[in-house]
């Protein structure tokens, strides 16, 4: 199994292209079982997870072709062959739920997997379930699989979540196109990755409006046709990468980064004491090296600070010069990256989902373990500072959501390297 060892190594200097967005580009991928005719996806990133979906959607019969080094995907199904997604393939990765609502909507019939437990908190379906039953589709639950049954096929309906759920409205959203009828989802997710998904199922056909606030409007239509669409860039991604410069010192533009997709996140980051600036290329941070100024965060929905990015600010904020506190609203046990941090000399006290930081003036270089994706990577930008060499392993999990991440770094002037265990 490999690992990840990276040696503090001062300020850093480049510039790294953001690659695009995975969460959104999984979404993107089930809205190909709607049509019949090829969607085309362009700036897709090369992940693991992405090899996991294309697995999954070629086994419902799915044709998936990669070109251009696998930035350019071509999905086509033709016919469905299979309404079946299997445990074994689902288990891997939870947006393999949202072929659900694409499968049913088109087909009329649907046999999915749940997804199950997962390592930063359960993340129920129930609210995709109700979206699903309130478009009319009879549910039973058998053995774990979903049966999900609308033979004479689904009808608009008003669809309100009581609290906001990105998979689940991205699910009612998919399967709402081909229903008869007019469909309003209240409360709705308003990520960028649902405001991108909209946009390309319009490109196919699909009538929808108000994507990126809290109430969308879609109006069914008969069929979905092909399109060609280009996945946006990854702001989860892209927030990391602006915290290399903010923990280690330099200066870093991320080409491709626009600051609309993480604005409540640069404005902590500015509130510490980095700067951020909008070039015409993307994004420049920089800081002098100073210690950084402590912030309290709080994880919201879009706008609010991402979930995703707050692993990756603690471990800024572990050598902040005072103390921060975190409040994680949105996935229970997730700040399971806590323990591996303190390893390498951070103060940090978790109670439930609350942790306070008290920032060091040093972190050490340790052997540390990555728990789950945001994690892994929080551990590699806490390496970046450390005295000496870290050592992070598990890191399969970095795979799943960061394209090449040791050549982007050492690009920059990090010393980190992969090897074989």
């Amino acid at each position: 199994m490999d690992k990840i060892v990276v040696t503090g190594n001062g300020p850093l200097k480049g510039e790294i292209a953001i690659s695009g967005a995975k969460n959104t580009c999984l979404k993107l991928m089930t809205a190909a079982l709607l049509s019949d005719e090829p969607l085309t996806l362009t700036n897709v990133p090369r992940l693991s997870d992405i090899g996991t979906l294309s697995e999954l959607l070629e086994s419902l019969g799915c044709e998936v072709a990669l070109l251009n080094g696998g930035n350019v995907m071509v999905l086509s199904a033709g016919k469905i062959t299979n309404r079946k997604a299997d445990y074994e393939m689902v288990r891997k990765l939870r947006a393999s739920f949202n072929v659900l609502g694409p499968l049913v909507a088109r087909e009329g019939e649907a046999t999915v997997s749940l997804p199950g437990g997962c390592a930063i908190g359960a993340r129920k379906v129930d609210l995709h379930l109700m979206a699903l039953e309130k478009l009319g589709a009879e549910i039973t639950l058998d053995e774990g699989y979903v049966h999900c049954s609308a033979p004479n096929g689904l009808t608009g309906a008003v669809i309100e979540f009581p609290f906001v759920t990105v998979g689940g409205t991205e699910n009612a959203i998919t399967a709402a196109t081909l229903a008869k009828g007019t469909t309003v989802i209240k409360n709705a997710a308003r990520e960028p990755d649902t405001v991108d998904l909209c946009k390309c199922l319009s490109a196919m056909g699909a009538k929808i409006s108000g994507a990126g606030t809290s109430e969308i409007t879609i109006e069914g239509v008969d069929r979905l046709h092909g399109a060609t669409h280009e996945v946006i860039a990854d702001r989860i991604e892209l927030g990391t990468f602006m915290i290399a410069p903010a923990i280690a010192g330099g200066e870093v533009e991320l080409i491709g980064g626009r600051r609309d997709l993480v604005d409540a996140f640069c404005k902590k980051l500015e509130a510490t004491g980095v700067v951020v600036t909008e070039t015409d290329r993307g994004l420049k941070v920089s800081h002098n090296g100073d210690r950084l100024k402590p912030v309290d965060v709080e994880t919201e929905p879009f706008p609010g600070f991402p979930t995703d990015l707050q692993a990756q600010m603690m471990a800024a904020l572990c050598l902040a010069d005072g103390t921060s506190k975190l409040h994680e609203t949105i996935f229970e046990n997730r700040f399971m990256h806590a323990p591996e941090l303190i390893r390498m000399g951070a103060k940090i006290d978790v109670h439930g989902g609350h942790a306070t930081v008290t920032g060091v003036k040093q972190m050490n270089g340790a052997p540390v373990m990555a728990t789950d994706l945001r994690a892994s990577v929080s551990l590699i930008l806490a390496g970046l500072a450390a005295e000496g060499e870290t050592t992070v392993g598990r890191v399969y999990h970095l795979d799943r959501g960061y394209e090449r991440i040791e050549e982007k770094l050492s690009g920059i002037g990090a010393l980190i390297k992969r090897v074989s265990a």
